[in-house]
């Protein structure tokens, strides 16, 4: 069929005009096909490439446990800006400035949990780290995250020390932990991998300046904040204290301030502790999209397995907190004092939904 309509193609019978007519039409199809081709190559192409670019969104391709917005945009952001100055070699400052701007916003929570033992130094009756020597508590840190490893999918497990640092005293005063006493500690934690959380019990005073006190020990690249509305009260151990959503931003935003300022490397986490309803007023306020401060959402109640269930259920309805953390209570046989009964187990605490991140007994 080919060949007869190319012998009629070049016969001297076939009208000129039509020849010319078939040859124009010819060509833009060859074109026209050309262009779709190229068009139908390429987009397959940059979705391939997209696709294993080391921009890409991790979380699309292997669904991490940690919520993927807070280690992906900032990252991929600022490697877009970098690859899109054409023919330019950076600087070594440059180069320095990048790769610490990428430390600063990967999170310690993208491939590890953390397992904290809280309390304060200089008392047994406040938790399981007064109990204890520093060396102790390292070597019993070292035991129990094998429990946990064992249980966690295959993520690593950082240990830490939740210190009471400002301590609530009748009529809302409070007691600042001595600073040689927390020295020793953070140092300490500097040398064997362990952070140090100092957790503020804020009393009859203002958050923010509960925050402002303890941000000069930041300047420690191991240190984090916590505050524990509880005890925001001038009635300790009669009422619970409260906090609001909107100081919980300012408290964010007076952290963050300070990082840039002072130039201090790394996430810090800022942990805010809730087992009653009434602890955060206005609690769909609280923002969690800040750069450089993770914002953590605690459920510190004391019970059987399946009370502390229903209150960290309601603590997971605050999606707007999409962090948490857990807090389980040891029965050291003080009376008065409350604990869970039976303790639940590492893998019970990783059925928990959502996840915890941040594990600590007291």
């Amino acid at each position: 069929m080919a060949v007869t309509i190319r012998k009629l193609f070049e016969s001297e019978d076939f009208p000129l005009f039509c020849r010319k007519l078939i040859t124009m039409l010819s060509r833009k199809f060859i074109l026209f096909n050309t262009i779709l081709l190229f068009i139908i190559c390429g987009g397959i192409t940059a979705q391939v490439h997209a696709f294993n670019s080391p921009g890409a969104d991790t979380a699309s391709k292997t669904g991490p446990i940690f919520p993927s917005v807070y280690f992906t945009d900032t990252i991929n952001n600022i490697r877009k800006a970098d690859t899109s100055r054409p023919y330019w070699v950076n600087s070594k400052e440059e180069f320095d400035s990048i790769n610490q701007n990428n430390a600063n916003h990967a999170s310690l929570l993208l491939n590890n949990d953390i397992l904290a033992y809280y309390g304060h130094p200089n008392s047994r009756n406040m938790g399981i780290l007064g109990r204890y020597t520093m060396e102790e508590l390292n070597s019993m840190l070292d035991d129990l995250a094998e429990d946990y490893k064992a249980v966690s999918g295959g993520r690593g497990i950082i240990k830490a020390f939740y210190i009471i640092f400002g301590t609530v005293w009748p009529e809302g005063e409070i007691g600042i932990i001595n600073s040689n006493t927390l020295t020793r500690y953070i140092e300490f934690g500097l040398e064997n991998d362990i952070l140090v959380f100092i957790d503020h019990q804020i009393g009859r005073y203002d958050p923010i300046d509960a925050t402002k006190r303890m941000l000069p020990w930041l300047r420690y690249p191991n240190v984090h904040l916590a505050l524990d509305p509880e005890w925001r009260t001038t009635r300790p151990m009669r009422e619970f204290g409260h906090i609001t959503g909107e100081e919980i931003n300012r408290a964010q935003q007076v952290m963050e301030d300070y990082i840039v300022e002072n130039n201090l490397p790394g996430e810090r986490f800022l942990v805010i502790h809730q087992f009653h309803y009434s602890m955060i007023r206005n609690r769909g306020e609280v923002r969690s999209d800040f750069d450089r401060v993770r914002l953590v959402h605690c459920m510190d109640g004391i019970g059987r397995p399946s009370v502390k269930r229903d209150t960290y259920f309601y603590n997971a309805q605050a999606t707007n907190m999409p962090i948490k953390s857990f807090k389980l209570f040891y029965n050291f046989g003080i009376p008065g004092a409350g604990y869970d009964n039976p303790i639940m187990t590492p893998k019970e605490v990783y059925e928990l939904s959502p996840r915890p991140y941040i594990i600590m007994y007291q």
